[in-house]
């Protein structure tokens, strides 16, 4: 019996299976192209540096996506045409990694505004012309200024009125507090007095005009101390939420408050006779530059009543808060290691003692 032969249908399939394949290496690269674009759009947008050599996150698998082999014949085709990658960042400087690193640090638990850091290697020099411009003016001449060193004292603290900034300072070779340590934010107010003091009480609590409370308080002058955000009672978790919010900006009736973390760094490491020096320069913060802030959310009644750093156990906030946002140089980082593994950090805490809710700020109002 006769058979007809099959038609060879060889070459059909191998001109289908081309045209696939030259289908699929399109796919790939307009793929590659739009992962591409995407990349440059979202670090034009942000301003934000990619590390070289960072591959982006892999899309979910649609099922659509391009196999392996034909998207690596296009990232070869694309290399071989001489294609640069286009997402590269530039190397920093030493001083701009320097500033990178230290920002990185002072942001670790910054969720309000950002901290405006500068060089480290900076910090000693603009720390000298500081005081020795301060020294100079004929203003703090007449206030009796000195920043020798006091014997027995090894800090002096200095307020920047205007930009809203502790900066502490230690000695230098000279015996000189011009060497900055660690600086904070604080808010201050048009009546916080201008001039040289040194410290002459302090309280674990004080009453505050409003009335309202405020913990760990040192006196600076007359009726103006270091105090934390003022509480509605006293109680560690009936803060003034909304005037936490307020901290790096002038709120105050004219104390210094700061965060718990470092208005009790002060009452635990400035003994009572510290020099304080409070001036004005809106455009400088001082020589370390201005911390960031912790933003605390008026709606949430869990944590809203307590300050995010303050190291009562019974403190809701995460443990991460703790450390706050000062920035610190590589000394006062070492003493706060070593005043946590001692002790020293938590034998000074003021007794807890817990309202149970926290005061509703559109009811009350915020005072202090």
């Amino acid at each position: 019996m006769s058979t007809s032969k099959r038609p060879d249908r060889r070459p059909v399939a191998r001109r289908q299976a081309a045209r696939r394949r030259a289908a699929r290496l399109r796919k790939a690269r307009s793929t590659l192209l739009g992962c591409v674009a995407a990349l440059l759009i979202v670090c034009l947008g942000s301003g934000l540096l990619l590390t070289q050599g960072k591959a982006p996150k892999p899309a979910a698998d649609t099922g659509d996506s391009p196999d392996t082999t034909v998207m690596a014949d296009a990232n070869a085709e694309s290399d071989a045409a001489g294609t640069t990658d286009a997402t590269a960042a530039p190397a920093l400087s030493e001083a701009e990694q320097r500033i990178a690193d230290a920002t990185a640090q002072a942001s670790a638990n910054t969720t309000g505004n950002a901290p405006t850091v500068t060089d480290p290697d900076t910090w000693n020099a603009k720390g000298k012309e500081l005081m020795d411009r301060l020294s100079a003016d004929e203003f703090f001449v007449s206030e009796g200024i000195n920043v020798n060193e006091k014997e027995g004292f090894p800090y002096l603290i200095a307020v920047n009125r205007a930009a809203s900034t502790v900066t502490v300072y230690t000695l230098d070779e000279e015996g000189r507090y011009t060497v900055p340590y660690m600086a904070m934010v604080c808010s201050g107010g048009s009546d916080t007095p201008l001039g040289f003091f040194a410290t002459p009480v302090d309280y674990p609590w004080r009453l505050l005009s409003g009335p309202c409370y405020g913990q760990y308080a040192t006196r600076i002058w007359d009726a103006y101390l270091f105090h934390s955000v003022p509480y509605y009672t006293q109680h560690k978790d009936d803060l003034e939420y909304d005037q936490y919010n307020q901290l790096g900006t002038p709120a105050s009736l004219g104390c210094i408050r700061l965060a718990v973390v470092d208005v009790k760094w002060i009452y635990d490491n400035c003994d009572l006779g510290t020099r304080v020096i409070i001036y004005d320069d809106e455009n400088d913060p001082g020589p370390m530059g201005k911390p960031g802030t912790i933003y605390t959310d008026p709606a949430d009644e869990t944590l809203r009543g307590w300050d995010p750093t303050d190291p009562d156990p019974e403190n809701p906030w995460d443990d991460k808060y703790l450390s706050g946002t000062a920035i610190r140089s590589q000394s006062a980082w070492d003493e706060w290691n070593a005043a946590q593994a001692d002790g020293r950090w938590s034998g000074s805490l003021t007794p807890t003692d817990l309202q149970g809710y926290s005061t509703d700020s559109s009811v009350v109002g915020t005072r202090g």
